[in-house]
């Protein structure tokens, strides 16, 4: 899947598809993301728990 990169002020975003996130167990609402980088990759995997 290619998604096009948005501007949200001086930093860029995707927009991820909630089916994504539900196949990753990621509650936008109550976890963190955690964000690293694999050679020529950008990696997401699923972060803390939070309360909001």
């Amino acid at each position: 899947m290619e998604k096009k990169l948005r501007q949200i002020g001086a930093s860029y975003g995707v927009i991820i598809p909630k089916t994504i996130l539900e196949l990753l167990s990621i509650d936008p609402k109550h976890n963190l993301v955690k964000l690293r980088v694999e050679g020529d990759s950008l990696v997401m995997t699923k972060g803390s728990t939070y309360e909001t």
